[in-house]
C-alpha cells in the first residue's frame, strides 16, 4: 500500500503486528532474550569473537588483523561466524555474551574470568587499551580519537537502520524517509570531508581505530556503495573521503580483516588461522 493512499494513525498503545515483507523481518522483534538453547563453540586462542561481515563486524576483524600485522601475536583470535539472517544472535549462548544480540561480540579467555565485551566500538576500545595500540594514550590526542569514534556510532544509526534501511530494504520506496535519512548521511559525510581537508586520517597523522569504525561504515559506502547508492548520494563529490578511505581500503591487514566472517566466496565464514587468509590471498 502507498503511504499517501491511508495516512497511518498511530494507536494510543502500540501493539506488535509481525511483519513478513521487509528484509528482516523474520529477526526484528520488540523483546529481549534467548530463543532457543545453544551453546557458542570455544577455539584454541585466548580471543574468541562472535560475528558477520557487516559494518559493525568488520571494524573488529580490520583491528585485530592490524593488531597482527604490528606484532601483536596475543591478538591471535578464532572467529566464528553468527548467521543473523537465521537468528542465530538469539541463542542462549550469545545472549550470555550480549544481551542485546547483536553482533559482534567478544569473550577474552586470557583473564583469570573469561571477560565478556559487547558493542563493536566497545571491543574496538577494549582491544586498544589491551595492547596499547591504534589509540593515543595522552591527551588532547586520545579525546580526539574517542571523539570521532563515538562519531561513528552515534552516526552509523542514520545510515544503517535509517538511510539503508528505507532506501534498500523496506517493502516500499517511501519519500519522505529517504529524503530525511539521505540528507542526513550527506551532512555526515560534509563532516568528514571538511576535516579531512587538512588530515591526512580523523584525527591528523597517525592512523587509528577511529579511521577503523568510520572507514568501516562510511569509507566502504563512498567505494564499494552500500545499499547501491554511490550515485544517489553523489559519493564522489566528496573528495577527501575518497582519498582517506582508498588509504585505508589498500592497507593489507584491512583486505584480510573484510574477508573475516564473510560467506561469500572472497572470504571466509570463520577464522581460525591466519594461514586460512593466506591461502584465500594467494588464490
Amino acid at each position: 500500500m502507498c503511504i499517501r493512499d491511508r495516512p497511518y494513525i498511530p494507536p494510543k498503545v502500540w501493539q506488535w503486528e509481525r511483519e513478513t515483507e521487509s528484509r528482516f523481518a523474520n529477526i526484528n522483534r520488540p523483546i529481549a532474550g534467548a530463543t532457543h538453547d545453544k551453546a557458542l563453540p570455544v577455539g584454541k586462542h585466548p580471543l574468541q569473537l562472535y560475528s558477520l561481515a557487516t559494518p559493525n563486524g568488520v571494524k573488529v576483524t580490520l583491528l585485530l588483523e592490524e593488531l597482527l600485522a604490528i606484532g601483536k601475536s596475543d591478538a591471535e583470535y578464532d572467529a566464528w561466524l553468527i548467521n543473523i539472517g537465521d537468528g542465530e544472535q538469539f541463542s542462549s549462548g550469545f545472549v550470555d555474551i550480549n544481551p542485546n544480540s547483536k553482533i559482534p561480540a567478544l569473550v577474552d579467555h586470557s583473564t583469570a574470568t573469561p571477560t565478556r565485551v559487547f558493542e563493536s566500538g566497545a571491543i574496538m576500545l577494549y582491544l586498544a587499551e589491551k595492547f596499547k595500540a591504534f589509540v593515543p594514550l595522552k591527551e588532547p590526542g586520545r579525546a580526539e580519537c574517542l571523539s570521532w569514534l563515538f562519531w561513528q556510532i552515534a552516526s552509523a544509526p542514520y545510515l544503517g537502520g535509517g538511510f539503508g534501511h528505507f532506501y534498500a530494504y523496506a517493502p516500499e520506496k517511501w519519500e519522505y524517509p529517504i529524503n530525511r535519512f539521505a540528507m542526513e548521511i550527506k551532512r555526515q559525510l560534509d563532516v568528514l570531508d571538511r576535516n579531512l581537508a587538512s588530515r591526512q586520517f580523523l584525527c591528523g597523522d597517525d592512523y587509528n581505530i577511529a579511521d577503523m569504525a568510520v572507514y568501516s561504515w562510511y569509507g566502504q559506502l563512498v567505494l564499494t556503495g552500500l545499499y547501491e547508492s554511490k550515485e544517489f548520494l553523489d559519493v564522489a563529490s566528496y573528495q577527501n573521503v575518497i582519498r582517506w578511505a582508498t588509504e585505508i581500503h589498500n592497507r593489507p591487514a584491512v583486505r584480510r580483516g573484510r574477508k573475516v566472517n564473510r560467506t561469500s566466496k572472497s572470504g571466509i565464514a570463520e577464522r581460525h588461522d591466519a594461514s586460512e587468509l593466506d591461502a584465500l590471498e594467494n588464490k
